[in-house]
């Protein structure tokens, strides 16, 4: 069920009136209801699916408060519990999204040594939004050990978290200490908090079917052979896809963010215009938030004092480490791994120039837009962002070395189409303002014109492409 469908509008108008009708009582009848609403949600893909949830969440929610018990006295016993909750959600991970490619790639690795392997996978269908709610049960346990938050003994509140509809299929990452407490309280319904989530569900739609399915019906066939055209078509599309990655991604966040912002719901950030990073550092700081800092706490900053011997180098090696994380993360793919690395070794310059953990605000000029220096940095930034996402985006050597080769083939005339500039333009100036308030013109309209101008786009290139998101395969 997509947020861009019809079916999600009747899904959610009467889940929206069900649920403040419920305010009047305590906040656990519209917890039930948010949870029955995620499950009904979660299985419309595939109802088989909701057994793993459901089991994953009662054994996350006896080892939480197993943590609990155990913290004061008995730290061993705590410690057990969590490595035991920590090794479970890696292990799903690993079966449901890795075990195939593990196989695979040892029976090649046999192969080339010259042995016999007689290799077979399995038919294991992965999880929809899987990566997602398995970080969040595993920064559950991680937080309670770490005496962070109490263990959660509400289960339809603890479930309701794990399984929020609007985030669960490609995030934010949520973490439990900030989620949780939300559900204490009955949520009355608020105006002018809804008025914001409609508007930035609003962007967010417009993100997705106005600009990014626009420019994926461009790019997507040039990127799928390349030798089909020209080199300055093969660049353009190149360059354009970070832009259709953003768009479509962002706009799914900010969707899931607008709609618990409805339900009185703060969800995650999970961009913060990363385009207009002046490096790499400052880049991954701004994309995908809730991703990069989950593992930041979880997997670089313990690994960053477990190598602290080895001075700076630690850092490097515990930053590439993370990054390459961050490849498979997304999926069993080799690619995915090579992209990791790849970003992890340009932060190699970066962290022993001592300009990694620096955080300088952008100066402005006095129309608040930046500096030429700063500008370059953001250009040059994104053109390493670009190559690193034609490494994510084509799985085989071959396919990578085609689009590279594609770019170096003899240009030809080609009028690409208007639609792209103008969409492009238009999220170049939300995002100049939201970055720089270089068009205070636009806080003057009211929510409700901009809503009602983000609407009319959308239904003028067509609402109803029902296109999927680029992360639902995460």
């Amino acid at each position: 069920m997509l947020f861009t469908s019809l079916p999600f509008l009747a899904f959610f108008i009467v889940v929206f009136a069900v649920y403040y009708f419920l305010s009047r009582y305590p906040a656990k009848a519209q917890n039930l209801l948010l949870l029955l609403a995620s499950y009904y949600f979660y299985g419309y893909v595939d109802w088989r699916m909701t057994a793993l949830l459901l089991v994953l969440t009662a054994v996350f929610y006896v080892v939480g408060i197993g943590i609990d018990r155990f913290n004061e006295s008995a730290e061993r016993k705590a410690s057990w519990l969590t490595t035991l909750g920590v090794c479970i959600g890696v292990g799903t991970l690993l079966y449901f999204k890795y075990l195939n490619f593990f196989i695979e790639s040892f029976a090649d690795l046999f192969t080339a040594l010259g042995l016999r392997c007689n290799a077979h996978t399995f038919n294991i269908v992965l999880p929809v939004g899987v990566s997602f709610f398995t970080f969040k049960l595993i920064s559950y346990v991680i937080e309670v050990h770490h005496q962070k938050m109490p263990a959660c003994r509400d289960f339809v509140a603890f479930a309701t978290y794990v399984s929020f509809f609007p985030t669960i299929m490609s995030g934010p990452i949520d973490r439990p200490n900030r989620f949780i407490p939300q559900l204490a309280k009955a949520r009355a319904f608020d105006a002018d908090r809804a008025i914001q989530g409609c508007v930035q569900f609003a962007w967010g739609m417009l993100s997705k079917v106005a600009i990014a399915d626009r420019i994926a019906a461009y790019i997507d066939p040039v990127l799928d052979a390349p030798g089909d055209y020209g080199g300055n078509e093969v660049l353009f599309a190149a360059l354009l896809y970070p832009v259709q990655m953003y768009a479509d991604f962002s706009g799914y966040s900010d969707m899931a963010i607008g709609v618990g912002k409805i339900l009185g719901i703060n969800v995650a950030q999970n961009f913060k215009f990363p385009f207009f990073g002046r490096n790499i550092a400052e880049y991954w700081r701004n994309w995908h938030i809730s991703l990069t800092g989950w593992l930041t706490d979880y997997v670089f900053m313990p690994l960053n004092v477990k190598f602290r011997s080895l001075e700076a180098w630690g850092s490097v090696a515990a930053i590439v480490i993370t990054f390459v994380l961050i490849g498979m993360w997304h999926g069993a793919t080799w690619n995915f791994a090579i992209f990791g690395l790849y970003h992890g070794l340009l932060y190699i310059p970066l962290m022993l120039s001592g300009g990694f953990f620096k955080k300088k605000k952008i100066k402005t000029t006095a129309k608040r837009l930046p500096p030429l220096s700063d500008v370059t940095k953001m250009v040059g930034t994104y053109l390493l962002v670009a190559f690193g996402l034609i490494i994510f985006r084509n799985t085989t050597a071959d396919a990578f070395l085609s689009v590279v080769s594609g770019v170096l083939q003899p240009w030809r005339l080609s009028t690409p189409g208007f639609t792209i500039f103008l969409m492009i333009a238009l999220l170049l100036v939300h995002d100049l303002h939201g970055a720089f308030k270089t068009f205070p013109a636009l806080d003057k309209l009211s929510p409700v014109m901009r809503t009602a101008f983000y609407m009319i786009i959308i239904m003028s290139f067509g609402m109803l492409d029902n296109e999927k998101f680029i992360y639902f395969q995460f």
